[in-house]
């Protein structure tokens, strides 16, 4: 099987145990992630053969965040080095009314100082199917963005499908005003696909709405169909886009969300059940968790885009169970929740 490559940086992330807010911590549980290395971590459970792209400096701990990929079975062979620090972010996690607090500690790291024609990307998409990048990347830097539409004219070139996650960050894009973002973020996803991507994304990134929903007041009764409008914009803006998704989130609580994701084609729209998680473990890589899921279901599906989206749906339920960045679930265990088994019960 050809290989998916990935490409974005890949951070140490610091968080307080349990529940504790930062000013009531004397300590910091350490995990690396990232969110295109959460995707590759997902395709390596699955049995996908996936490489990591990155820039890392060349000390103890950036050695220490390739050695976590390499651990996860994540190929890193391509990883390039320099820079002055590894990116870090420290996350409080938040419960019921209180949400979830990030904060960055990533200037000048050797992913946000890379240049363009620092890595090889024929060297790269060698025996190579599939690449993904998501917004994060271009919004770290303008080499970190040059760097990125390198890789997806080099990948377009080759045939090679690309995808994306869009994920908007309000906290990162610092480096440019809105007009020049909404450029960037348009040239890169012009070569894409499929595109991911939430309500706040389309808005945010192209100004796209979706017709008669207010996105910050829809809570957990929104239904599939309200986001056909964004589907079918999106559709009409990238005319390379053979299929466009949306994960549906409802936030009851910090605790307590509903899960599922619509997928449009250009001429049918699928959608899933809705999953209620209860008692969240960790949902920060929940995005991430569905890419990795969809692009293993469009892989392996080929054709049946509805167990594609079913999969991706069931995998990043699963990943709020699941404490760190990456979804740490195998195909057996996406497929049996796929079933209707969420008993939870004992395996013996």
């Amino acid at each position: 099987m050809k290989k998916v490559v990935t490409f974005g940086e890949i951070m140490m992330r610091l968080a307080p145990p349990g529940f504790l807010r930062f000013s009531q911590t004397n300590t910091f549980d350490v995990i690396y992630g990232g969110g295109e290395s959460n995707v590759a971590v997902s395709l390596a459970n699955y049995g996908i053969p996936v490489s990591f792209v990155t820039r890392l400096p060349h000390n103890d701990l950036g050695k220490c965040a390739m050695m976590e990929l390499r651990k996860r079975g994540v190929h890193v062979d391509n990883i390039i080095w320099g820079g002055e620090r590894l990116g870090i972010y420290f996350l409080e996690t938040g419960a019921v009314a209180r949400g979830s607090k990030v904060v960055y500690d990533r200037a000048h790291s050797g992913m946000a100082t890379i240049k363009k024609g620092m890595v090889d990307w024929d060297e790269v998409f060698k025996d190579c199917q599939w690449f993904h990048w998501t917004g994060i990347t271009p919004a770290i830097s303008q080499g970190a963005a040059d760097a990125c539409l390198e890789a997806c004219q080099i990948a377009s070139e080759k045939g090679i499908t690309i995808s994306t996650d869009l994920n908007y960050r309000a906290k990162l894009w610092k480096y440019c005003d809105d007009p020049h973002r909404e450029k960037i973020m348009t040239e890169l996803t012009g070569h894409c696909d499929i595109v991911l991507g939430n309500e706040e994304d389309a808005e945010k990134h192209f100004g796209i709405h979706p017709e008669g929903l207010d996105v910050h007041k829809h809570g957990q009764d929104v239904k599939a169909e309200a986001f056909l409008s964004v589907c079918q914009q999106m559709i009409e803006k990238f005319p390379k886009a053979k299929k466009v998704i949306t994960t549906l989130r409802g936030s009851i609580s910090a605790s307590h969300n509903t899960w599922a994701g619509v997928l449009y084609d250009g001429k049918k729209m699928y959608d899933t059940r809705q999953y209620q998680i209860t008692d969240i473990v960790d949902r920060v890589g929940g995005g991430d968790s569905f890419m990795g899921g969809l692009i293993y279901g469009l892989i392996t599906y080929k054709g049946d885009d509805q167990k594609a989206l079913d999969f991706a749906v069931a995998a990043s339920c699963l990943k709020h169970t699941i404490k760190g960045d990456a979804n740490q679930v195998t195909v057996e265990e996406v497929e049996k929740l796929m079933g209707g088994d969420a008993s939870g019960r004992v395996a013996r």
